[in-house]
């Protein structure tokens, strides 16, 4: 049909690996996505919102692709470090746990984090979780009492061998991480990590298990060094979720806290969502966490009798200036504050584009707003107001969907097209810079095609052209609006409401559906004057040099 924009025939070719595949995802296939829990014994920084955001835009993108998605986020609210800081506030541990957690929840409303469950450790069903996963390991036969002697570091909740040990500027021992260790004897639970040192070496190295190559490669030689059998219950406090069976005994807070991915699936239920959406598609985490998730959780999954996770991918650090952010430097950033500053879709946007996602990135007041004033606003936001707003005073906004399509249309539909699958096709390896890079190379053509076809100068001269050209740049305006929607909904879902899209057809497959514009048409939709949706961002007077 003239002037409506054909499905791009080659798009699910180049990102499905099968007819098959792509039937399951129309079905609405299961998709579970999790963020490590956060310990809550300080308020949320930059890392906690740069690993929500990235996994709310991971589950945005794949209900866009028509998934089932379930995202689970939430407190890791046991062990050591809480009942420290709970004695140095004066509040009992739940009490500094119930309060801390609130500012977490607050963060993820605050940047738009839209997930399903929100689990704290503390509560009932996890308890009842952690003790059944506990009994399964010890009818495996994989538990034992005995003694712990060795270097464990409160801040880290692990436990470290010697040869791991750093020596700091005063002598003293650290933890790899730089963290105090300190020695520590007591009766505990065992379990036979040792066991499982050639499964999951085999794990590593017949899957994507672990991601990306560099950390697989890391805990790889890790397990290659020999695994020792691992210290899982403490007595010297009672903060924890109480070893089924063994009086005085709390489990090791990584126990507890690893299991919550499936007491917030209703486990020890195995029916119902256990059955959907387990084992869990990715579980999405900061690098200084991989070893308890690529070797102490598969292990005791494998203990179990339960299946393992697809995917563990350890994503790298923010760096403030280029420098790891420290209370006692004293540029600890809360999200909040950088969200109420720049927007929280601009903030979305720069910290998954900036930054290539799996290594450590920087960020910094002028890289924020430098790249959402070039890219946000006077890039797609501009294309977008121009467009409608010539459609508005040019059509008196009403649209069209029968107009002959030119040779230069055409090319600007299959760059638009080849921008969206490299966004699609980017996301899905969660190479989320990249993928934004092919986006903005779409919207950069049609900022030229603008430039080229020059609408404003059509309007005297041939005035069907002109429509012709801005029903093409409206309808590829919409393309790109959907495609970059679950990194900036609120802002997108703000300009297609301007442009008339039901909130359904703000998907992916919407895309291969010739008869959309005419629909709109039909149904006497007029496009009014449209208002920016991405404003031009200035820095703070106190951040201007």
């Amino acid at each position: 049909m003239a002037g409506c924009w054909r499905p791009p025939l080659c798009l699910e070719k180049r990102l499905a690996n099968s007819n098959e595949q792509e039937a399951r995802r129309r079905m609405g296939e299961p998709y579970y996505i999790t963020t490590a829990i956060s310990y809550p014994n300080g308020k949320p920084h930059i890392g906690h919102a740069y690993e929500a955001i990235a996994a709310d835009v991971i589950a945005r993108y794949k209900k866009a692709e028509a998934f089932d998605v379930r995202f689970q986020t939430g407190t890791d609210e046991h062990g050591l470090k809480m009942v420290q800081k709970a004695r140095d506030v004066g509040q009992t541990p739940m009490e500094l746990a119930t309060e801390m957690s609130g500012y977490f929840k607050s963060m993820c409303d605050a940047l738009n984090i839209d997930y399903d469950v929100f689990i704290r450790t503390t509560e009932p069903r996890h308890h009842e979780a952690s003790q059944e996963l506990w009994r399964r390991m010890e009818a495996n036969g994989d538990l034992y009492l005995d003694r712990y002697e060795g270097w464990y570091s409160v801040r880290d909740e692990a436990y470290y061998d010697e040869s791991e040990l750093i020596v700091g500027e005063d002598g003293a021992k650290l933890s790899p991480q730089g963290t105090p260790v300190e020695w520590t004897v007591e009766e505990t639970w065992f379990f036979r990590l040792s066991k499982y040192q050639d499964r999951l070496l085999e794990l590593y190295g017949s899957s994507d298990f672990l991601r990306p190559e560099s950390r697989r490669n890391e805990i790889a030689r890790f397990v290659e060094g020999g695994l020792r059998d691992l210290s899982v219950s403490r007595t010297s406090f009672d903060w924890g979720i109480k070893v089924p069976g063994s009086e005085g005994h709390v489990m090791y807070v990584w126990v507890d806290a690893l299991t919550n991915y499936l007491t917030g699936l209703g486990f020890p239920d195995e029916t119902g969502d256990v059955a959907r959406f387990w084992p869990a598609d990715l579980h999405l985490i900061g690098k200084d966490i991989v070893r308890f998730h690529a070797v102490y959780w598969p292990a005791f999954l494998m203990s179990a009798g339960l299946p393992i996770p697809k995917q563990v991918f350890g994503h790298g650090f923010l760096l403030n200036r280029g420098q790891k952010e420290s209370k006692s430097l004293g540029n600890v950033t809360d999200p909040i504050g950088l969200a109420e500053t720049y927007g929280v879709d601009p903030l979305r946007y720069f910290l998954l584009r900036e930054v290539a996602f799996g290594q450590d990135g920087s960020y910094s007041p002028e890289a924020i707003v430098t790249r959402a004033n070039a890219e946000l606003a006077n890039s797609f936001g501009n294309l977008a107001q121009r467009s409608l707003s010539m459609i508005f005073k040019n059509m008196d906004g009403i649209l069209k969907a029968d107009f002959p399509l030119s040779d230069a249309d055409e090319a600007l539909f299959a760059a638009v097209d080849l921008g969206i699958a490299g966004l699609r096709r980017a996301f899905t390896d969660l190479a989320f810079s990249d993928g934004l890079e092919a986006w903005m190379r779409a919207v950069f053509a049609c900022n030229q095609y603008v430039d080229e076809q020059a609408p404003w100068t059509l309007r005297k001269t041939d005035p069907v052209r002109m429509e012709a050209v801005l029903m093409t740049l409206f309808q590829a305006v919409r393309a790109l609006a959907i495609a970059v929607r679950p990194v900036v909904p609120t802002s997108i879902d703000a300009l297609l409401d301007q442009m008339g899209v039901p909130a359904n057809e703000r998907v992916f497959a919407s895309l291969e559906n010739p008869e959309w514009l005419v629909d709109l048409v039909a149904s006497g939709f007029r496009i009014d004057k449209p208002v920016g949706v991405f404003p031009r961002l200035e820095l703070p007077e106190e951040e201007v040099a």
